[in-house]
């Protein structure tokens, strides 16, 4: 088996194999050091990081909450310690993660062609749902249940509600949003490019993917600007569908990431880049550093003032929430149909582990706890880089979107049965799952809201005294955590029951 290429993980001099638990552990351990020596010193002695990584990544958020400053300081030392651990290897070796794009020329290998879609602009925000597009009034309905559900944050709908006040916004005009994981389920592309924005898109160069992406750019009322290799004319416009230009498009982050990070830095326009991109285990983790070398490469090269960064985190992490919240579930535990029937008994024969409580009444901020083991401490750790850039950028006074998205039933979830179960009996404990088409809907109406009304940042939002947020604040700001922060119950002791009764709703 040949050696890996592009960004990879590093060799562990005691086993000489590329260990993602050795560096995973390392990078927890290096973010912590600085406001929480003894947090660091119990994630090294950790010895089964696979099972045991939870409680570590927990405390990431825990430790960050007495101040700003805490919080900022991890998430600059988490990423150092990425960078400084994380390696750059080709033909010649390996190298320094910033090998990746200190090495290659400025023209990096790829052009670029642009699709300009024939079709009429959407001059109003809808949203499908249940087998219909909900517009006006409607859409404010739903967002009004929702929030009533405590499916979104009352400030989701509020900023939902705005871009519906204000259609315009929808062009995003001198922007261009630089869409990683083009194909994404959860990606806004496809929206984006419905209201007649420009996207520039990155996908790997494969065909039928970019087949797909370039008919449904030439019939919507954008600009598909797309990465190709041998450029038959840079900016040059072709038409739908062209054989050529699918064979030709698109790039590899992982191990193009220097070309990829050049032709980025040369597109025209204030930029937004989304990061988007998902792949299985460890692979995730270095398709995150790709994306984040790319990043900071373009911010120092065309100025953050010139460079905005979008994310979509996932629902099924740990986070802070506002006291509001917890109130909320607190509410709900007492009030559940379960509290008197089932949850004394379900806690008593599974020894408290089924059925426990959200939240300890009173807290604020609380934790919510929606990991799902089974998705391993690589994907955690690739989404924790993420929120640790968004917090950077922000502090630095850098434009920001950043939300936290609802449970989707996207492709990756179905494949796992136990996790496509649990999301189908998950709506008997006030969890509503949602639909692709919903989801990256909703997701791309707060993108456009932040772009135009300064991102999730609170940096001068009240004037040039107020007190900025701190990174949890922001990160709970909007979200659309589908019900998993204001559930009665804590999501993965409820997790295996909504799997159970899922199996038995699917059976004819």
């Amino acid at each position: 088996m040949s050696e890996p290429r592009g960004v990879v993980f590093p060799l562990d001099p005691g086993t000489g194999r590329r260990s993602t638990t050795a560096t995973g552990r390392s990078v927890v351990a290096d973010a912590l050091r600085g406001v929480d020596p003894v947090g660091a010193a119990a994630v090294e002695r950790e010895t089964g990081w696979r099972q045991g990584y939870v409680p570590h990544f927990r405390r990431l958020v825990e430790a960050g909450l007495p101040s700003r400053d805490a919080a900022l300081d991890i998430a600059r030392r988490g990423l150092v310690s990425t960078h400084e651990r994380m390696r750059w290897a080709d033909e010649a070796g390996e190298h320094p993660l910033r090998t990746a794009v200190e090495t290659v020329p400025d023209a990096g290998g790829l052009g670029h062609e642009v699709v300009r879609g024939s079709g009429v602009a959407e001059t109003a925000l809808s949203l499908p749902y249940q087998g219909r597009r909900l517009a006006g009034a409607e859409l404010r309905e739903r967002l009004d249940r929702w929030v009533e559900g405590g499916v979104i944050e009352p400030s989701c709908a509020e900023a939902v509600g705005r871009v519906v006040d204000h259609p315009e916004w929808l062009r995003l005009d001198g922007t261009t949003v630089v869409v990683l994981g083009a194909a994404a389920e959860m990606g806004p592309l496809r929206s984006l490019l419905r209201w007649g924005a420009t996207v520039a898109a990155v996908d790997l160069p494969r065909r039928p993917l970019w087949d797909r992406l370039l008919d449904d750019a030439a019939a919507s009322a954008g600009t598909l600007v797309v990465p190709v290799r041998a450029p038959s004319g840079a900016g040059s416009s072709v038409s739908s569908g062209s054989a050529s230009l699918a064979e030709r498009a698109g790039a590899d982050l992982l191990h193009d990431v220097g070309a990829v990070a050049r032709w980025v830095e040369a597109l025209d326009g204030r930029l937004v880049l989304g990061n988007y991109v998902y792949a299985d285990g460890a692979t995730n983790v270095r398709l995150s550093t790709a994306v984040d070398v790319l990043g900071e490469h373009v911010v120092e090269r065309r100025g953050r003032g010139e460079v905005g960064l979008a994310f979509l985190a996932t629902p099924t992490d740990v986070f802070a929430v506002p006291g509001s919240v917890v109130e909320r579930s607190v509410d709900a535990y007492a009030h559940r149909r379960t509290s008197k029937v089932l949850r004394v008994p379900l806690r008593g024969l599974s020894g408290g582990r089924l059925l426990r409580r959200n939240y300890a009444p009173g807290t604020s901020p609380g934790i919510n706890d929606s990991v799902v083991t089974q998705q391993g401490p690589n994907y955690l750790l690739a989404k924790r880089i993420q929120r640790w850039r968004a917090a950077t950028h922000r502090a630095e006074g850098g434009l920001v979107s950043f939300a936290v998205a609802p449970p989707t039933r996207t492709r990756s979830v179905v494949k796992n049965r136990a996790l496509a179960a649990a999301y189908a009996g998950a709506h008997r404990f006030g969890i509503e799952v949602f639909e692709p088409g919903t989801a990256n809907t909703l997701m791309a109406a707060l993108l456009v809201h932040d772009l135009h009304t300064g991102g999730s940042s609170s940096h001068g939002a009240s004037g040039p005294t107020a007190t900025p947020a701190t990174p949890w604040e922001d990160e709970a700001r909007a979200a659309a955590h589908g019900g998993l922060w204001t559930c009665a119950y804590d999501p993965r002791s409820a997790l295996g029951l909504a799997a159970l009764l899922g199996l038995a709703s699917a059976r004819p």
